[in-house]
């Protein structure tokens, strides 16, 4: 009798490469008109009592319930709440490892909405962080940050099994098969993967994967697993990891490898473009 094949996590692949990083910066209630300025960070809003009225890039939304506003990337936006009442609010700063470049990031819609209902294995830990946010305990920071972090991941695997997101990476993940070549390619970016050898991890047949991954993410798997290792080299280099080791991390044979691939990707080499990202 076969083993059955251990089920696939979508999520974990990039997660380990492409780490988030949440800081509380308030809690309680938020009165009158607030502005939140691009700051060059995502942020996680959590509503535990309304109403609020959200503004940002012409539209506005009013939040009645208990809700999670999500930006995963910068966007300036405006927050009213009554000015005496106000809403009673746990809000936090996201840092996604590789900023703009980030496949988590770039696959999201621009802002989500959801009542907190809508995450139905959240209620005990939505419990805690408020608890730990509105009180004055020691360690709560930490704490506090720690559980914005896993609400995140709550919200991303809701994203991927709602469908909600319809294009990129993480609309692959949500296919069934795609999702298997996927997360081969995130887990082992250095093999040397070939059409075949991902369509045969997807269980598909080569024209139909080829067709299906280009239509669903957007691209050829050819180009996704390019851009995905020059992304990966770029966080690497930015932590300060050496060429030709960020090389053997990434699938490519050389340091000149990689650099024609990266100046190819980027029209600069690896140097200058590290260069410009510090001098930024």
């Amino acid at each position: 009798m076969p083993t059955p094949s251990a089920p696939v996590d979508r999520l974990q692949g990039l997660l380990q490469r492409f780490s988030v990083s949440a800081r509380m910066f308030h809690s309680g209630p938020l009165c009158g008109i607030n502005d939140f300025d691009d700051i060059g960070l995502g942020q996680l809003h959590l509503v535990r009592r309304g109403p609020l009225t959200v503004r940002h890039e012409g539209e506005e939304l009013r939040v009645e319930q208990p809700s999670l506003l999500f930006y995963p990337r910068p966007l300036a936006h405006r927050f009213i709440a009554d000015a005496t009442t106000g809403a009673d609010m746990a809000c936090a700063n996201l840092d996604f490892s590789g900023g703009a470049a980030n496949p988590i990031t770039r696959a999201l819609p621009a802002f989500v909405a959801l009542p907190l209902s809508a995450l139905p294995q959240a209620p005990p830990l939505l419990d805690l962080l408020f608890d730990e946010a509105f009180a004055q305990r020691c360690g709560r920071q930490v704490l506090v940050d720690r559980l914005f972090e896993a609400v995140l991941v709550l919200l991303l695997r809701y994203l991927l099994d709602s469908g909600q997101v319809r294009s990129g990476p993480l609309a692959g993940l949500g296919h069934p098969q795609l999702a298997k070549a996927l997360t081969a390619m995130h887990e082992a970016p250095a093999s040397a993967w070939t059409l075949e050898s991902l369509a045969a991890v997807a269980g598909m047949s080569r024209s139909r994967f080829a067709e299906v991954f280009a239509e669903r993410v957007g691209t050829p798997p050819s180009n996704y697993l390019a851009g995905y290792r020059i992304t990966l080299a770029q966080d690497a280099l930015r932590r300060g990891d050496k060429l030709d080791r960020v090389a053997q991390q990434v699938g490519y044979g050389s340091a000149a490898s990689l650099s024609r691939a990266f100046s190819a990707a980027c029209g600069l080499s690896p140097r200058q473009w590290l260069k410009d990202e510090q001098a930024g």
